[in-house]
């Protein structure tokens, strides 16, 4: 979008319309676009802390955690009842791996109610710091606030997988795939604890809906960094791929 087109816009389009459409290009993924509508709503509307919230979340969809951070900051400023901006400087905290930051701005929401959500994020910065236990009793919260929240149980699952627990890990992933047989997430996990278990036939069979519904669990730093699954179940796929490639 050139400034010229941008100013145009602009003096074309209410503040609510430019909003609107700011919203329907996130929404649609059209990132860059999106960042030039919300710049220009913030220079009509300065004051609009639900407008800076979203431009930070386009900024860290864009690959800009920093910005991302000053933005739900400034939102803060603004709205500081409004748990949302807590939530989405949590996840660009975490894209700078500051786990001692996102865990407070969960806690934070945390302290004034229960949120799915933020149960689950606590949940990845948990593990992500280690504590599998923490994480575990988190995720497992995050599904019971939020029924239906698949990838919270699947979590829970994973979890127990990495504390040792195979036989509840087991127990859940299959009750997930039966709930929701397209769920590559826990078609992958069953797929890596069997392999763990001997149980390669029926291993194998889990993993060809895995890898058919998303090929990403192919990668173990996809699951490691952006999943964010725990070291042991990781490593069990990995090793299982090895061998059955």
């Amino acid at each position: 979008m050139t400034a010229l087109f941008a100013v145009l816009l602009a003096v074309q389009l209410s503040l609510p319309q430019l909003f609107d459409q700011a919203l329907t290009a996130s929404r649609e993924g059209a990132f860059p676009q999106a960042l030039d509508l919300w710049n220009q709503v913030l220079e009509l509307a300065p004051e609009d802390a639900a407008a800076w919230s979203n431009r930070g979340n386009i900024q860290l969809a864009l690959g800009d955690p920093e910005a991302a951070i000053a933005d739900q900051s400034k939102a803060m400023e603004l709205d500081p009842s409004n748990a949302d901006p807590h939530l989405n400087r949590g996840t660009a905290e975490e894209a700078l791996q500051q786990w001692d930051a996102a865990e407070a701005d969960y806690r934070w929401i945390l302290e004034r109610g229960l949120d799915a959500s933020a149960l689950y994020n606590l949940g990845n910065v948990q593990g992500s710091k280690g504590d599998w236990q923490q994480a575990r009793d988190s995720f497992d919260q995050a599904s019971q606030e939020r029924p239906g929240f698949a990838m919270a149980r699947s979590s829970t699952a994973l979890a127990d997988f990495q504390l040792g627990d195979l036989d509840r890990a087991e127990k859940e992933l299959r009750n997930i795939i039966r709930r929701y047989p397209l769920f590559a997430d826990a078609r992958a996990a069953l797929t890596a604890l069997l392999w763990r278990k001997g149980e390669s036939g029926e291993a194998e069979s889990h993993w060809a809906s895995a890898a058919g519904l998303d090929p990403r669990y192919r990668q173990p730093e996809w699951l490691l960094e952006i999943r964010r699954w725990p070291p042991v179940p990781t490593q069990a796929l990995s090793d299982f791929l090895a061998l059955s490639s």
